[in-house]
């Protein structure tokens, strides 16, 4: 979150330059108000110092909510600015070429009324004010009602392969609550609790990070947590927070207990935890395979996950993985196993997404939604919660509902 909150304050700089070598010095003498126009940007570099260098060790952890909304600030500054400057210099460009080709081919003066390439600045200045002022609202839309804007998606997986009493069954999937990013806000999260029970499906899966560094995040959620209820019940896995490897602990001791105590949190609610384990499922007469492993993700991230241990037993029947980092689909499940379906989470599609697009894409082949490989799929949920950075966009908190529908080969 440093890093991010870091390269946001540069780019706030840039286009601070830009602006006011442009605007400000050629509109204004006066040092006051020259002044004034940098203590925005000189507020916010000071509250990123005060916040990494003086608050100690482990400051996301402690001042989570602080530094939320911080890098909002600074993104309500950065974003509109950078495309102001960048719609300007576009303006600049595109006048100078008018201003070449109405000297060297015409030869007539840049400024006279009657070139045939004439461009007005007046377009230009109407362009970036608009495009800042909407960058800015839907910025502060994301970061107020985006973060609870729950939305429930229904999705269908289609295999000859479903058994007969699992056709039409339910799964609802959540993922990546970081739990810790909504102290302060237990209303949204009791809310998120009655509108995952309202959608009645038969089995609940969580797919990893319940916390962001600390299991102790997820004390003040317990009692609403717990009301999670599905017929076949609640199943989880970790993910690469819930390890604790974020958070600067005094020994390895204490970084075991954490997750010791985070399993024994889980467990206390009422969820099952598959760590490289498996379950099996009945439903009206027929059974399927429900495999769990730890997380296993591409380098920096952690990888824990067994997964011939956790599938062993369960050759020859219908089976669903729960494994958080989706990169694990193509590096081992797709090529060493036959598993038909693969629920993942982690990429929170950077929790922004524009048309259908998302950065997350430079990333992670598969982001968002369901992708397959001739029969066989996974689906990638973008999460319910968020990282520091308070702010979703497109990328609404997610509550899948995965119907299984069988086909007739």
């Amino acid at each position: 979150m440093h890093r991010i909150t870091l390269i946001l304050t540069l780019f706030l700089l840039l286009p601070d330059v830009y602006i006011y070598l442009v605007y400000i010095v050629k509109r204004t003498q006066n040092i006051i108000w020259r002044g004034m126009y940098w203590l925005p940007t000189a507020v916010l570099v000071g509250l990123y110092i005060y916040y990494i260098y003086m608050t100690g060790e482990n400051s996301l952890s402690h001042h989570t909510q602080g530094i939320g909304r911080l890098a909002v600030a600074i993104m309500l500054f950065t974003v509109p600015k950078t495309l102001f400057m960048l719609c300007s210099m576009l303006g600049i460009l595109v006048r100078g070429i008018a201003r070449c080709l109405s000297s060297v081919i015409f030869r007539t003066p840049f400024r006279n009324p009657r070139s045939p390439f004439i461009v007005r600045r007046l377009p230009f200045t109407v362009l970036d004010m608009t495009v800042g002022i909407v960058s800015f609202a839907n910025i502060l839309y994301g970061a107020i009602a985006g973060i609870t804007r729950f939305e429930v998606k229904d999705v269908e997986y289609h295999s000859a392969n479903i058994p007969e009493g699992f056709d039409g069954y339910r799964i609802l999937q959540i993922s990546d609550l970081h739990t810790g990013s909504w102290e302060g806000n237990p209303k949204a999260i009791q809310r998120l609790v009655n509108l995952i029970n309202e959608q009645k499906a038969d089995l609940i899966v969580f797919t990893g990070d319940l916390v962001n560094q600390q299991s102790h995040e997820l004390d003040n959620f317990e009692p609403m947590l717990s009301q999670l209820h599905a017929p076949d019940g609640v199943y989880s896995i970790l993910g690469n927070h819930d390890y604790g490897t974020y958070y600067r602990w005094k020994n390895r001791q204490e970084e075991v207990a954490n997750l010791e105590y985070l399993i024994r949190q889980q467990k206390k609610i009422g969820w099952k935890m598959l760590n490289n384990e498996h379950d099996i499922l009945h439903h009206k007469g027929d059974s399927i395979a429900l495999i769990g492993v730890e997380n296993d993700g591409e380098p920096p991230f952690s990888q824990f996950a067994d997964l011939p241990h956790a599938a062993e037993g369960t050759e020859g029947m219908f089976r669903i993985l729960l494994s958080h980092n989706p990169t694990h689909w193509r590096r081992e499940v797709l090529p060493d196993t036959d598993i038909e379906l693969t629920l993942s989470g982690h990429t929170h599609a950077m929790q922004m997404e524009v048309f259908g697009h998302s950065l997350a894409s430079l990333i992670y082949p598969e982001w968002a939604g369901m992708y397959y490989e001739g029969k066989r799929a996974l689906y990638v949920n973008v999460g319910i919660g968020y990282v520091g950075l308070p702010f979703r966009f497109g990328a609404w908190p997610e509550v899948t509902v995965i119907k299984l529908v069988r086909e007739n080969e």
